[in-house]
Order: C-alpha cells, then structure tokens, then sequence
C-alpha cells in the first residue's frame, strides 16, 4: 500500500505526464524511427539506422523539445482547457505553473545539449523550432488560418529534422509528407470546431469563430478531398508494398468522416471526427511496417 505521500507523488507524475502528453511523443519517437528504417535511409544497413547515435540524439532532441512544446502550449492555454477539457485541466493543475515552466526551460536546455552532439547547424535547427513552438503558443494559434497552418508545420517539424539528416531527396517522401500534412491540417481545424466554446470566451480567433462552422466544414472537405492526390500517387505511382491498404482503409474513415462532418452539432460530434483523424495518423505510422514487411531480414 502507498502512503499518503508516495500517492501525491504519483498523481504529480501523471499531472506532468499529462501535460507533456507522453503517449504522443513515444508515437512521435516511434514514427521518427520507422521513417528512418522503412522510407529516409531504406538502403542503409538496419543496424547502421538503428545503432545511430546521431539519429538518437536527433530523436530524443525532437522528444524533448516537443515535451516542453506541450508544457508552454499548456502554460498558455490553462484557463481555455478548464472549459474544452476539464477533467484533464484538474489533472494538470496538480503540477503549480512555476514547476511547469522551470521544467520547459530544462528541457529546452536539455535539447540544445543533444542537439550539440549532431552539429551546430542541428543546434540553429532545435533553437528556432523551440522558437517557433513559444511563438505559435504565445501569439500565432489565437489567429485563423496562421494558427492551423504554423501547428501543421511543427506537428512535422520532427520528421524534417531526420529528413535533412539523411538528405533523402526522392519524390515519393514528399508525396508521403503531403498526405500526412493534410490529415494533421484537417485534425487541426476539427480541434477547433471541438474546442468553439473555450476559445470564444477566450477570445481565439479561431476559423470557426471568425468565420463560422460551415465555412470551417467546406473547408474540411476541401482538405479531405486534396488528400486524394497523394493517396492516387502512392497507390498507383510508386511502389509501397502492402503499405497500400492503409491508404485504402483511410479513404473509406475519410469517406466516413465527411457523412458525420455534415451532420455535426455538438462537442462530442467533433471530438469523434477528432478522434477519428486521430487513427489515421497513429495507423499510419504502424502501417509503415507493411511498406517491406522482409525488410528487417534483408537488412541485418
């Protein structure tokens, strides 16, 4: 049995673990690996990859960062997130602001260090994305349209880290890289929608606020439809070994999630379409898998 004490550590450690959204960052670190192994350096040796210390530093260097990312977001939005999500709110708050933010700067401080060991230019790299992240939460998430685009760009932010890493130039990565960027623009623009009545009190000029849900649902599709073309390239342009029934069981969630667009009025209606979008993206990063499923066999 755990004392009173050990109890209030524990639930500090799951306040924090919260905050800094550890699920998302192992998927995040998973994905970066994947990537790594199956797509940015396929004709390396396995080994080679994975025993990478430049790449592992790369990795926990965009883990770090992002963790701090979560904590300055959280920092900012507190009063907004006890309206959208209040009983994560409660869990937060158990961690005071003060222990939040010295933390941040810990792990800011901690992702330069790592950073240092790649290079000086991955040091100019992590400074402006931490950077970019403080901007965005400071004052670009409050504006329509800049805010969703700038969060699509850090969302990636960590893959272009290793993509510029490997100087991997080919076409198909791109046509991958604009797949995913749709999907996390339209996730985007749903967290809007889900999150309407705490940014208006807060004053966010969100795209639904400023311009309204129905304009911020044509624009859904609109997204939804664009994905078609890198979906087409990758089922019928180039070779992803079984990876292409990922890409045929996404068109038919987006299929499904435009029928529910369309008929969305409430909170819990949005945050399914979240949630929703939510699995394409982390089925995506598992079903790179299947793009060789031989490939680890061939490449020891």
């Amino acid at each position: 049995m755990l004392n009173r004490k050990q109890k209030h550590i524990l639930l500090k450690f799951f306040s924090l673990f919260s905050v800094v959204r550890g699920y998302n960052i192992l998927i995040i670190v998973i994905a970066q690996y994947l990537t790594s192994i199956y797509i940015l350096a396929h004709n390396k040796p396995l080994k080679q990859v994975v025993f990478d210390l430049n790449l592992f530093m790369i990795v926990l260097a965009s883990s770090v960062t992002i963790a701090g990312g979560y904590i300055i977001n959280n920092f900012y939005d507190s009063e907004k997130d006890l309206i959208n999500r209040p009983i994560k709110s409660r869990l937060d708050r158990l961690v005071s602001q003060n222990t939040k933010l010295s933390f941040y700067f810990v792990l800011n401080f901690l992702a330069a260090i790592m950073a240092s060991y790649v290079s000086f230019k991955a040091v100019v790299f992590f400074s402006i994305y931490i950077f970019g992240i403080w901007f965005y939460s400071h004052k670009l998430k409050k504006l329509p349209f800049v805010g969703n685009l700038t969060s699509a760009i850090l969302t990636i932010t960590p893959f272009f880290a290793i993509f510029m890493y490997y100087k991997n130039f080919e076409t198909v990565i791109f046509v991958h890289a604009m797949f995913l960027f749709l999907i996390i623009s339209m996730r985007e623009l749903t967290k809007d929608l889900e999150n309407i009545k705490g940014d208006l009190v807060q004053n966010y000029k969100t795209i639904p606020i400023a311009y309204g849900e129905r304009v911020s649902k044509l624009m859904l599709t609109i997204l939804c439809a664009l994905t078609l073309i890198p979906t087409y390239l990758l089922l019928f342009k180039y070779e992803i070994g079984h990876m292409y029934l990922y890409f045929y069981l996404s068109t038919l969630l987006l299929l499904g999630f435009q029928v529910l667009l369309w008929r969305s009025k409430t909170k819990t209606h949005y945050l399914i379409l979240h949630n929703t979008l939510k699995f394409i993206i982390v089925l995506g990063v598992f079903s790179i898998l299947l793009i060789d499923i031989t490939i680890v066999l061939h490449r020891i």
